[in-house]
């Protein structure tokens, strides 16, 4: 019988499992060839260029170490580093067919992996998680 739950009580399980989650299916993350940092500075950059400002923000780094990052993203040849068309200042770094191609690999890796241990489910638990994603996409999109 399902107990009601506080909405503490449902962030703290969900926060302690989204974690777990995480851990389990980025573990396939070293088959793509570069470091989670990389591989996370990429995922930023699909959204479009971002100037290495708004990328740190993003990484929720220091500016050097994003600089470096950038650098390394650079010479791999993942990103590209476009100048500013009203500010010659300012560079943004878009991702390159490269590293979109490394981040489509990624995850599609995480999704295998996800859905190799979903197969093991019943058909009742893989609607009920369907129905939980839909109310998670619900809560982050707000």
């Amino acid at each position: 019988m399902a107990r009601d739950a506080s909405p503490r009580e449902v962030a703290d399980r969900l926060h302690s499992a989204a974690i777990h989650l995480l851990r389990r299916v980025r573990s396939t993350d070293v088959q793509t060839g570069v470091t989670p940092a990389q591989l996370s500075a990429l995922s930023v950059l699909m959204s479009g260029p971002k100037t290495l400002g708004q990328l740190a923000v993003a990484e929720q780094v220091r500016p050097p170490t994003i600089t470096r990052l950038a650098q390394d993203l650079e010479r791999l040849g993942l990103v590209r580093r476009e100048s500013d068309k009203g500010d010659a200042r300012v560079a943004r770094l878009r991702s390159s067919a490269k590293g979109s191609a490394i981040l489509r690999r990624g995850r599609e890796l995480r999704i295998g992996e996800l859905e190799r241990r979903l197969r093991k489910l019943s058909a009742a638990d893989l609607r009920t998680l369907d129905d939980a994603a839909v109310i998670i996409e619900r809560v982050v999109g707000e």
